[in-house]
């Protein structure tokens, strides 16, 4: 106990020693004795070791920014040369932070600009290095044109870390803006544009933490750049001590943080919310929302917590700063100072729950603002709204003025109008609080002393939610929103056939309700479509997704959120189907609506993720691989580390390093998944089986075969449980059975569970799909084994012809397809015929595959027998010695 103790005490002086000694000697007195209050002992500390450190004259004892200067200037000793920075230059001195020391530097080879940042007394702090460390692998993520590039980085001869990266030759934000006179829509758009890399960044589970607008430069072409990601962290990657905050070691600037950095508690996207609030108030009202000068670091706790920020509008008005919303607010009236003070004190609420939930939500009431329409984060009200339209009509309204009549006409119809869409909107919010209330009801059957019993499972929720849909009869468009619902819940639960019912019973109840065309209809055509595919219908899958995506398009926005999961259910469809490049095409649309401004992260990470699952089927597994770790990344910011969507994205990445022959890595993420899906749905859920089946997978490419067996049969008994004998899982449980057989010499036993697997697949997919041609390829393996030679080269030129058809040329599976007629030719010592089908195999295999790939050993063997067998041992030798 004792041990830590000192080490937190020993972290905290030398924190405070960094920065004390980073400022100017006749600052450092006021900074001790805010940063150490009433703390004497730590004060007598800092200043002998401040006082020890003015008298060391040796280049290391100065620290890292004199040896910089020393560096740059012409006294610099022959240790020290700009050499050190190869192949870039010192120039200039740019400026000095806590924890780096930044310069001007040239390229000597392009004579391009870059900033050079260099870690101080990196040799004194672990800790610092590990931050600058940090900051680099953070900056070689970012690739965002608001957002400046990492171009380089290494280190001193002395250890001492170093990075080059965009030089930015920019004023900050707030003062480009006032110097230049900006009116309010170019600093909108500018914030704007500041915004949207931060988005980028939250899409990469990386949150800034620092925002602030000495952090933001604009260029003198108008384009803003973010800078300084030193304090940036992982969404998905901080732990418990990556939240700790300790006395004087909080890395951020007071006046932009928000209340719970101040804390020192757990930080997130809403604390970079909450700083863009603040940068948006200073741009606004000229000045910060809280004067913290000359405060001590309790009082600016207190203040930043508890205090709340007077409007913008009252500042910039009294003090005059912005004439042209002024005079514009003395024209239109106080609604649009109202909607600018809305967005600034929206994004800064004391609660993060309060703030935007998104910088991407923040955007949204940006461009409604500019628009002209009505902000998302005010209430609703036919005024508000009235005004709305009003000033986005003004000339047609002015021109209207001098016709009483029609202008009286006019209100009543627009007033008429806005009420009935508001009462609409009022009616969708009583169904939605009824729906909400009977979820709650649920639990408690309206004993409010009785909570919910620990024991009490999700599928009898659900059974009872049925039961008391059904007594709904009174209000149709809740019963059936809720059967469509519970039927979801159902199909999320495995339990298909009561799932098909209850969206059967939604379809038919809201066409009775609004009629055949409509967008409650339409997302019920969707829903069914997805469970077409489970229940491996595909037929009826399709015709559901064509139908439900072309009312989609006619009842619904382009933008609207419902399309993208309308192209989303389509590029299923395609996918499973084996149409990879018409899925692609679909699902490429899908991302694109999703990413629009207003659209959901949730249906964009949906999109994301069935693209990648397609790019995985069609070959690609590069772009498979950067499309899941982004998804699984979106998909931990939205939903924590332990929701079964994390589970499908490891499970995912597991198939692309299994086909890779990565094979240890793949059971790591295997494994993963297993966990997640266990503990969220049980043992006997198909989402389980499907995860021991990747698992067992990957065992027996490891040899692992006996621990392999168990699983997989496992997997199998789960999915023959829930989907029946006939069904696209059953059939993949089958083949990993099938190959373990195969790889441990029970051909009778590797020929029955292929022979079913490839009547399973030919029953969902037709003969002409590669997963047909999968099952197949592994059947002809075994005549292969029993020697049935014939038998086998008749099935694997089907299995080419099918691949052929459906894949791309480089494809994994083509390659195998080669190399196994290949082998089958050579054992018939039909040599040359042979020699044209390996090749083509290898050529594809040694393109994708790792060293370890088994089917790339296979392949140097069977090529140096057949050069063997031709009389070519120059050839053969080359092979064997791969």
């Amino acid at each position: 106990m004792t041990g830590d103790l000192d080490s937190t005490r020993w972290n905290q002086i030398q924190a405070l020693f960094h920065e004390a000694a980073d400022l100017p000697s006749g600052q450092q007195n006021a900074f001790l004795k805010n940063a150490c209050g009433d703390d004497r002992a730590l004060m007598a500390e800092l200043r002998a070791m401040l006082e020890e450190d003015s008298r060391h004259t040796s280049v290391l004892d100065r620290g890292m920014a004199e040896a910089a200067r020393h560096m740059a200037g012409p006294a610099a000793p022959t240790s020290f040369r700009f050499q050190e920075f190869h192949p870039y230059r010192i120039q200039e001195l740019v400026g000095e932070g806590g924890m780096g020391v930044v310069y001007r530097a040239e390229r000597e080879d392009l004579g391009s600009s870059v900033a050079i940042k260099i870690l101080r007394d990196a040799w004194l702090s672990p800790a610092r290095r590990e931050r600058f460390l940090s900051e680099q692998r953070t900056l070689a993520q970012l690739n965002h044109p608001a957002i400046a590039r990492l171009y380089d980085a290494n280190t001193l001869a002395d250890g001492t870390p170093w990075f080059a990266m965009e030089y930015v030759d920019g004023e900050p934000l707030t003062e480009y803006c006032w110097k230049r006179g900006s009116s309010v829509r170019e600093r909108l758009r500018l914030f704007r544009s500041v915004c949207e890399a931060v988005q980028y960044a939250h899409g990469l589970a990386i949150i800034h933490r620092d925002l602030k607008p000495s952090n933001i430069l604009v260029k003198a072409d108008g384009t803003a750049r973010l800078l300084d990601f030193g304090i940036a962290k992982h969404l998905d990657g901080a732990g418990p001590q990556a939240d700790e905050t300790r006395t004087g070691l909080r890395l951020m600037t007071p006046a932009y943080a928000a209340p719970e950095q101040i804390r020192g508690e757990r930080t997130g996207v809403h604390t970079d919310v909450y700083a863009l609030g603040v940068v948006l108030y200073e741009l606004l009202a000229g000045r910060l929302p809280f004067d913290l000068s000359e405060r001590t670091p309790g009082e600016a706790e207190r203040i930043i917590a508890e205090q709340q920020a007077e409007k913008p509008s009252a500042v910039a008005r009294r003090a005059a700063l912005v004439p042209e919303l002024a005079a514009r607010a003395a024209v239109a009236g106080r609604t649009s100072w109202m909607d600018l003070d809305v967005l600034c004190l929206t994004a800064m609420q004391k609660e993060p729950a309060r703030r935007y939930r998104s910088v991407e939500a923040l955007i949204r009431d940006i461009d409604h603002y500019l628009k002209g329409e009505p902000l998302e984060a005010r209430p609703d009200s036919v005024r508000y709204r009235m005004g709305k339209f009003v000033r986005r009509h003004r000339r047609s309204v002015s021109a209207a003025v001098a016709m009483c009549a029609l202008v009286a006409g006019l209100v009543v119809f627009f007033t008429v109008r806005l009420a009935t869409a508001r009462n609409r909107a009022l009616a969708q919010a009583v169904r939605a609080q009824r729906i909400q209330q009977f979820m709650l009801d649920l639990f408690d059957r309206g004993d409010p002393t009785a909570g919910p019993a620990e024991g009490l499972r999700a599928v009898t929720l659900v059974d009872r939610g049925v039961q008391e849909a059904h007594a709904l009869d009174r209000e149709p468009e809740v019963q059936a929103a809720l059967y469509q619902t519970l039927g979801t819940i159902y199909q999320k639960l495995g339990n298909l056939r009561r799932a098909d019912a209850l969206l059967s019973l939604a379809l038919e109840r809201h066409r009775a309700i609004f009629g055949p065309e409509h967008p409650e209809v339409a997302a019920n055509l969707v829903a069914l479509a997805q469970l077409r595919v489970d229940q491996a219908r595909l037929d009826d899958a399709e015709k559901l997704a064509r139908e439900g995506l072309a009312m989609s398009r006619r009842v619904l926005a382009p933008d609207d959120p419902a399309l993208a999961r309308a192209e989303i259910a389509m590029g299923r469809v395609l996918e499973n189907r084996g149409e990879y490049k018409k899925a692609i095409a679909v699902l490429d649309r899908a991302v694109s609506i999703a990413s629009a401004p207003g659209g959901s992260q949730a249906d964009l990470a949906a999109a994301i993720f069935e693209l990648a699952s397609t790019e995985f089927y069609d070959g690609n597994y590069p772009a498979s691989d950067a499309l899941n770790r982004r998804v699984l990344a979106m998909h931990r910011q939205l939903y924590g580390a332990g929701h079964p969507l994390i589970a499908g994205d490891l499970l995912n990445l597991a198939a692309i390093q299994t086909n890779l022959g990565h094979y240890e890595e793949a059971e790591k993420l295997d494994r993963q998944a297993l966990a997640i899906n266990r503990a969220w749905y049980g043992n006997d859920h198909p989402e389980t089986g499907a995860s021991l089946n990747y698992l067992g997978q990957a065992l027996v490419f490891e040899g692992r075969y006996d621990e392999a067996k168990t699983i997989l049969q496992q997997s199998l008994e789960i999915q023959e449980r829930v989907f029946g004998p006939v069904h696209q899982r059953v059939a993949v449980a089958l083949n990993e059975l099938g190959l373990l057989a195969l790889k441990r010499g029970n051909l009778d036993d590797a020929e029955a569970r292929f022979r079913r697997a490839v009547n399973v697949d030919r029953a969902v997919y037709g003969d002409k799909h590669p997963e047909t041609a999968i099952e197949t390829a592994n059947l002809a393996t075994v005549y292969l084994q029993k020697k049935q030679y014939a038998l086998a080269e008749r099935l694997f030129r089907q299995v080419i012809a099918t691949d052929r058809l459906t894949l791309p040329p480089g494809h994994l599976n083509l390659g195998i397809a080669e190399l196994k007629l290949g082998r089958t030719l050579l054992r018939e010592r039909r040599y040359r015929e042979a020699e044209s089908h390996e090749l083509a195999g290898y050529q594809i295999i040694s393109r994708l595959g790792s060293p370890s790939i088994s089917w790339l050993q296979i392949a140097h063997k069977d090529l140096a027998t057949l050069y063997d067998e031709l009389g070519q041992p120059e050839k053969a030798a080359l092979y064997r010695g791969k």
